[in-house]
């Protein structure tokens, strides 16, 4: 990922050493603050585990940050997206299955029509269902923990909430 982008946090609620993280395996993801043509924002429920979360996953071996957010748009929202602008970089210790992910999140519109999303199966397994929400009831769902997993409360929904609050600057202009 570029250097020059903001690094907005580190999470590493598990205290993970320094000399732990050179023995993980590393992922590199996308998020993105979506806004439909009402600047509503795009969430996923995952129903299975009772938590909100932005759009976004995995960049594949061989694939750009900027086509990586569009394929995950595409599958989980739908539709594909305008980028706008770079909101930052958040990084994750995960002791509990050995991983530092490092997620770039951009603020996005959807370009054209809502489609409808396209789950993989583990996602299918974990009950999404895309919410389009205004920016104060989005922050107030993420705000809102109910995460029955370690994964979801400890790095998923601090992380979105991060991201979504750093792009507050665009729906208060």
């Amino acid at each position: 990922m570029n250097s020059q982008i903001e690094q907005l946090a580190i999470l590493n609620p598990e205290i993970v050493t320094e000399f732990e993280v050179l023995k993980y395996g590393v992922r590199e993801a996308v998020r993105a603050v979506v806004v439909d043509e009402d600047n509503r924002v795009a969430l996923l429920y995952v129903a299975e585990e009772k938590y909100y979360k932005l759009p976004g996953g995995g960049v594949e071996p061989q694939e750009d940050l900027r086509s990586a957010l569009n394929r995950e748009c595409l599958e989980e929202i739908g539709g594909e997206v305008e980028i706008i602008k770079e909101i930052g970089t958040i990084t994750e210790y995960r002791k509990f299955c050995k991983l530092k992910q490092v997620s770039l999140c951009y603020f996005a519109r959807l370009k054209g029509e809502k489609g409808i999303p396209h789950y993989t199966q583990a996602e299918l397994a974990q009950d999404f269902h895309l919410l389009w929400l205004p920016y104060d009831e989005a922050i107030l769902k993420l705000s809102e923990n109910q995460a029955t997993s370690i994964e979801g409360r400890e790095y998923i929904i601090p992380r979105d909430r991060l991201f979504l609050l750093a792009a507050g600057e665009f729906f208060y202009q």
